[in-house]
């Protein structure tokens, strides 16, 4: 967690939220009481913002300063709505394609992701509100800076945003490899979004059942899958290739 982009004490905190700060990450200790943190949690709860409780400890590393039982980090772009997103990109008459990252939790991984992104036309970026990669000082580096330049959205549940691109007319993929189908198979001509898991568990399997196709990568190897971020410029490359 970058210094400069981090903000600690009850007061400072709320303070932040009231000035409309784009508060990416907020942790809580869990055994924290009085009436000042009973305000805390009250204006979380108003302004929709999730947070993680945690032990003392991970609040005595993140820093040695006086944080009252809260820490929190300031994102350093403005986090756009799922609704306005997608309004936005199917009014300007382009074929959309879109990029949901399914509880991605490394920030490196997460820039290279988003810097391919930029390069391929990727029209928006969606998380969700907790359990993501932080949007941070390694996040900004390893995009090169592309994270400047691709809409991102953080939605409280991929299911939903699911359901809503379906609504509005996009195709789900999920790139998983459960499933026969290579991405090969997959028309990425019409309006697409893809869908990538952690880097550990892949995609939730109660996304994968509501998805509407799904593909994997042909591997030659022993090795059973690649880093996150190679596979997603794999796919991204063939949605170019397709369209070009």
């Amino acid at each position: 967690m970058e210094k400069e982009n981090q903000i600690f004490g009850i007061r400072a905190v709320i303070e932040a939220i009231h000035a409309g700060k784009e508060i990416d990450k907020i942790f809580v200790h869990k055994e924290a009481q009085g009436d000042l943190m009973r305000e805390l949690m009250k204006t979380l709860k108003a302004n929709n913002l999730p947070f993680t409780y945690v032990p003392v400890e991970k609040l005595n590393r993140l820093t040695h300063l006086n944080h009252q039982g809260v820490v929190a980090t300031i994102a350093p772009i403005k986090f756009q709505s799922l609704e306005n997103l997608v309004e936005n990109v199917l009014e300007t008459g382009k074929k959309p394609l879109f990029l949901i990252l399914d509880q991605l939790s490394d920030a490196r991984n997460f820039g290279a992701i988003i810097r391919t992104a930029e390069c391929t036309g990727v029209d928006g970026i969606i998380i969700s509100k907790t359990g993501a990669a932080p949007v941070n000082g390694d996040t900004v580096k390893t995009s090169a800076g592309a994270v400047f330049n691709v809409p991102i959205c953080k939605v409280d549940h991929i299911k939903d945003a699911v359901f809503y691109l379906q609504g509005s007319g996009i195709k789900t993929v999920a790139a998983t490899e459960k499933t026969e189908d290579t991405l090969y198979a997959v028309d990425f001509t019409e309006p697409v979004a893809i869908i990538m898991g952690s880097e550990d568990r892949g995609i939730n399997p109660s996304v994968l059942k509501i998805v509407d196709e799904k593909a994997k990568l042909p591997l030659f190897g022993t090795i059973g899958s690649l880093n996150v971020s190679v596979a997603c410029g794999a796919f991204l490359y063939e949605v170019v290739r397709q369209r070009s």
